[in-house]
């Protein structure tokens, strides 16, 4: 296989200390002052702002719901302009499930006992036909249940994750532990269906889907008291850390025989992304004690920086390139987003805090910069909502990319705003999330639900045919949880939860919550207390 990142490329950059530090100054955006540096007026009005804006947001999740209700009830989808249920993800009722936080979160509680009596009524795995994404079932399905259960300590939601736990792992019986991209799930639990990978990756496994089952599996082994499921996972996670990749950039194929890259290829966009935010999440989810997987993220951050980390002319944007095994490609998925958010969570989480460490410092402005150009991908549009990638090009810093003008609705600008918005205070943050929550509601809303655009480079086009799971489970909730002030949703990111790739909150290990939690659990095992290790 190849190795990455080797050959010259470009070279790492000035060193603070050894630290890899960026070779520009970027254009920052909001962030600076700290949650300390507003004054209590200040507070009030942003959280009156916040409250007023919360109430839209809702009132968009009620009209979707309404709309998933009367014409998709049960579906895995709904088709937002002619009003029809789609099931593209094997019938296993996905938009339901990945909404039942939403709802719960947004106070829309007469709803979630309605979708929690379908879930108890009409959920069943067995039947599901042929195969199915174990990651995309991972993160939707199985993290939708999860933290169900996590929010309302309804051990229903828990027994439903646990067959569906169960299913998934038969994709994990390969040579070298690392889990096929899909399975079958049909037939008894217990049942042996057969795993694969895709014919368009070489048959290789994907790092972003190997590398983000581990926050919902090791949470399941907790709370089920089966080692099995986190073991799994860890063990996966363990074999790539081990690799050390030149840099600490991973390429995005990994094969199933016997762990070895398949590519040199490398991208924190599609197909690379959430695997280093899983990096630095899983420390956080084990009470920041599993030092070698924060010392994995730190790595490969470092690597970001020294090599794939730009600035745009003539606006200094800050912007994260692929790298094709030879050099760079001066592009960016708008899925490259979740970054800013990251980088400034592993700040703050780190020992010290934001002001602690150079690297700290160093990570939260970079996490600044990249959100602020995140944000200029939706206002530098006609419609002000983001396409799908762009290219950067000297001069111009950026345009949509060939065939790249389109949106699907996808979260992660609104995911890092919301990040970085609960972690700096600064309330420039909320004013820029309601900017995006208004174009959207002004191009993308429909008799029933709401739909991407084909283009948003103009803005008189009806929305398309197609409204993804994730629309209500990610995009919708953190627009939420972005306005409604923390102390009224309880998504506290550095005491309380950690949020899955599909915006799921599970109790943090160790958290008072996550006693609870464990213990009601075990009640409905009728099992005697005991440890999950």
């Amino acid at each position: 296989g190849g190795g990455g990142l080797g050959g010259p490329g470009e070279q790492p950059t000035m060193q603070s200390g050894g630290l890899a530090m960026p070779r520009w100054s970027f254009t920052l955006g909001p962030g600076g002052r700290g949650l300390d540096g507003l004054t209590a007026q200040e507070k009030e009005a942003s959280d009156a702002f916040g409250r007023e804006s919360a109430e839209k947001v809702k009132a968009a999740m009620t009209h979707a719901w309404r709309g998933y209700k009367a014409h998709a009830w049960g579906r895995d989808e709904l088709k937002p302009v002619s009003g029809r249920g789609a099931d593209p993800w094997g019938g296993i009722g996905c938009t339901l499930v990945d909404s039942l936080d939403t709802l719960w979160l947004m106070g829309m509680r007469a709803e979630f006992e309605e979708a929690k009596g379908w879930v108890r009524d009409h959920l069943e795995f067995d039947r599901t036909p042929g195969a199915v994404s174990v990651f995309e079932t991972t993160i939707r399905e199985l993290g939708g249940l999860l933290a169900a259960f996590d929010l309302s300590g309804d051990a229903l939601f828990l027994d439903k994750a646990l067959d569906l736990g169960h299913r998934l792992m038969r994709a994990f019986d390969t040579p070298s532990g690392i889990p096929y991209g899909s399975v079958e799930i049909g037939g008894r639990a217990a049942g042996g269906g057969r795993g694969h990978n895709a014919a368009w990756t070489g048959n290789a496994a994907v790092l972003a889907e190997l590398g983000t089952l581990q926050l919902d599996f090791r949470y399941l082994s907790e709370m089920s008291g089966d080692p099995k499921f986190a073991k799994a996972v860890n063990r996966v996670l363990d074999l790539l850390v081990a690799k050390s990749p030149p840099r600490g950039l991973y390429p995005i194929y990994v094969r199933t025989s016997d762990a070895g890259f398949a590519t040199r290829q490398v991208t924190l966009g599609a197909l690379g992304d959430s695997f280093y935010e899983y990096l630095l999440k899983v420390w956080v989810q084990g009470g920041l004690e599993e030092e070698r997987y924060r010392d994995a993220y730190d790595r490969a951050m470092d690597g970001v920086v020294s090599t794939l980390l730009q600035a745009s002319t003539p606006s200094k944007l800050a912007y994260v390139a692929d790298w094709d095994g030879n050099g760079l490609n001066h592009k960016m998925d708008h899925l490259v987003c979740f970054l800013g958010g990251v980088l400034a969570l592993g700040a703050h989480a780190a020992k010290g805090g934001p002001a602690g460490s150079d690297r700290a410092r160093r990570d939260l402005e970079v996490g600044r910069a990249l959100t602020k150009t995140c944000f200029e991908m939706y206002e530098r549009q006609a419609s002000g909502v983001a396409p799908e990638w762009v290219q950067f090009q000297a001069g111009r810093d950026f345009r949509p990319g060939p065939g790249g003008n389109f949106n699907i609705l996808r979260p992660e600008a609104i995911e890092a705003i919301f990040v970085l918005h609960q972690l700096t205070g600064d309330p420039e943050y909320r004013r820029m999330g309601r900017r995006m929550f208004d174009a959207l509601e002004r191009h993308c809303r429909t008799a029933v639900a709401y739909g991407g655009l084909r283009d948003v480079t103009h803005t008189h086009q009806a929305p398309e045919d197609r409204m993804e799971s994730f629309f209500l489970a990610e995009t919708l909730k953190y627009h939420y949880l972005l306005q409604a002030p923390v102390e009224e949703h309880g998504v506290d990111l550095l005491r309380s939860k950690v949020l899955n790739t599909e915006a799921h909150p599970l109790s943090i290990f160790g958290s008072l919550r996550f006693e609870e939690l464990k213990e009601i659990a075990r009640k409905g095992r009728g099992q005697p207390r005991r440890s999950a290790a």
